[in-house]
């Protein structure tokens, strides 16, 4: 097989040696799980319609000063540097947790929380009608991920949430951020993870719903709707525009951020020797919500994984058990995703990682999924990515016969064309979510014949263009160049520590604030 006409990821030197599971699942954008809800909440009752209140007015759970929240950051080397990316908070910081109604992965009735986070203050951009982002966080293995708690650093969402407050609620936005069907006190057994129909409703839901109490918590809504995330919560937030369009409901303008948009290329490079960096835990996430989904991603899980982890994999994740522990405990492997040896093997000697002893799927099925991939090839997945390949107008125009590769063509986001505008952002060199997906994507919406205006692609890596995002890509090559300073040990190391931090540390806050910046430039232009 051919390599791909594509630097690969940095090397991933000495990866399987590291005690480093915590920084490989914030590669993924999410946090470890632990303790602090139990599993057993009644269903709700009364009214279960889409989009209605559980409990209104939702509860003050925070309220910090800008003076406050600038101590705050300032508190930490993670903070100072998010400080300087964020800017200096302008308003405070109020934070409400929301419950609402919404459906599962097979349309049935359940519930899930949110933030709201409230600008307040003095300051002109912090009291009146504000514009109300809608944020989609990044993958999680921590069942009681809870974005209204950020304000306490021991809870698994800390990070994203003081990210998103100092980047947007301090910058006189209001944020409406769903933690999904399947976290915190939703009763969903299960989280419809990547389900493109489903995401997209639970985001619509929680915004329905927490504008119904916007009233009672002295939030004035502007009209103006920005949605965005990062990850996972950039494939949300591009499937909640699409849901917003295809309903009639106004999107001033999104910014998915190293989204997995085409998803179905993503699966496809997977089990042709392009795994990504975080696999072992994305696999299971993906064919649990995808069995709920369709019903037909496998017979028994004993088709897809090895006889030590078959049993109950379907139903470890999301977990209130730290991912730590299950990798200690056996449950997942940390990066043998496929066994040592198997056909096919990695694009290049970088990805044997992935390959090696006690892995995760077995042979019989990567054999079953390359088969089909070379019998039903889908024209936008081509690996080798090719110019045609990544601007096709039918890069789903394909018939995949392996469930698996049937629900990742059913939920991959090159299906339709935004008409507001639209920016994509992330860096040519993630491990996890590869580049190629933004492409892909932003390939497809040029194809069908999105104007130019209208969509603005950010690879931080590039260097060489000028634009309005320049600051940011300077601002990431030198965040990069500092991780790797302060690395001690081999050049090896230092680019080790690089890769690790790449799309869960590094490239999160200049994405974020170029959507930002390019927020204010809609709303500026009158958008």
């Amino acid at each position: 097989m051919k390599k791909p006409q594509r630097q690969l990821p940095t090397p991933l030197h000495k990866v399987a040696a590291l005690a480093g599971a915590t920084l490989l699942l914030a590669a993924c954008g999410g946090g470890g799980g632990g303790g602090g809800i139990g599993i057993g909440f009644p269903p709700p009752t009364g009214d279960t319609g889409r989009g209605s209140v559980v409990t209104d007015p939702p509860e003050q759970t925070a309220k910090l000063s800008a003076d406050q929240l600038r101590t705050n950051l300032q508190a930490t080397d993670q903070g100072k540097a998010l400080l300087q990316v964020a800017g200096t908070p302008r308003c405070g910081v109020e934070v409400r947790y929301l419950e609402y109604r919404t459906i599962g992965g097979k349309n049935e009735a359940t519930n899930a929380t949110a933030a709201i986070m409230l600008p307040s203050g003095a300051d002109v951009a912090c009291n009146g009608p504000r514009p109300v982002v809608l944020y989609a966080h990044g993958t999680t293995a921590a069942r009681n991920y809870n974005l209204a708690r950020w304000t306490d650093s021991t809870q698994p969402a800390a990070g994203e949430g003081l990210t998103v407050a100092a980047m947007f609620a301090a910058q006189g936005y209001i944020v409406v951020a769903p933690n999904y069907a399947g976290y915190d006190k939703s009763t969903l057994p299960y989280h419809p993870y990547l389900n493109g129909d489903q995401q997209g409703k639970d985001m619509v839901d929680a915004l329905t719903a927490a504008r119904k109490t916007f009233a009672g918590i002295d939030a004035t809504d502007a009209g103006s709707l920005l949605i965005t995330g990062y990850s996972q919560g950039g494939y949300v937030a591009l499937a909640a525009h699409r849901e917003m369009q295809a309903t009639g409901r106004a999107v001033t303008a999104s910014a998915p951020l190293s989204a997995p948009s085409a998803i179905g290329l993503l699966a496809d490079y997977t089990f042709m020797g392009w795994p990504a960096l975080g696999s072992t835990l994305f696999v299971p996430l993906l064919s649990a919500s995808w069995q709920q989904q369709f019903g037909d991603v496998y017979g028994s899980t004993s088709d897809i994984y090895e006889a030590q982890y078959a049993t109950g994999i379907d139903t470890l994740l999301p977990s209130l058990t730290p991912i730590t522990t299950l990798y200690a405990n056996g449950k997942l492997p940390q990066l043998a995703l496929f066994p040592a040896g198997a056909t096919p093997g990695p694009v290049s000697p970088e990805l044997s990682i992935f390959y090696g002893a006690n892995n995760l799927i077995r042979q019989s099925y990567l054999t079953q999924a390359a088969g089909d991939i070379q019998a039903n090839p889908c024209p936008g997945n081509a690996l080798p990515a090719t110019a045609a390949s990544l601007s096709t107008t039918s890069p789903l125009d394909c018939r995949p016969a392996v469930g698996f590769r049937k629900a990742a063509r059913a939920n991959d986001l090159r299906t339709w064309l935004p008409t507001r505008p639209v920016l994509m952002c992330g860096g040519a060199n993630d491990p996890t979510v590869n580049f190629l997906s933004t492409r892909a994507t932003a390939g497809y919406f040029r194809a069908r014949g999105m104007p130019a205006a209208a969509l603005t692609v950010v690879d931080l890596e590039d260097s060489g263009t000028t634009d309005s995002y320049s600051a940011a890509r300077a601002g990431f090559a030198q965040a990069k160049s500092t991780l790797a300073q302060n690395t001690p040990g081999s050049d090896a190391d230092k680019r080790q520590a690089v890769t690790l931090a790449y799309h869960g540390s590094l490239v999160p806050p200049f994405c974020l604030a170029s959507a930002r910046g390019f927020f204010q430039g809609v709303l500026a232009a009158g958008g």
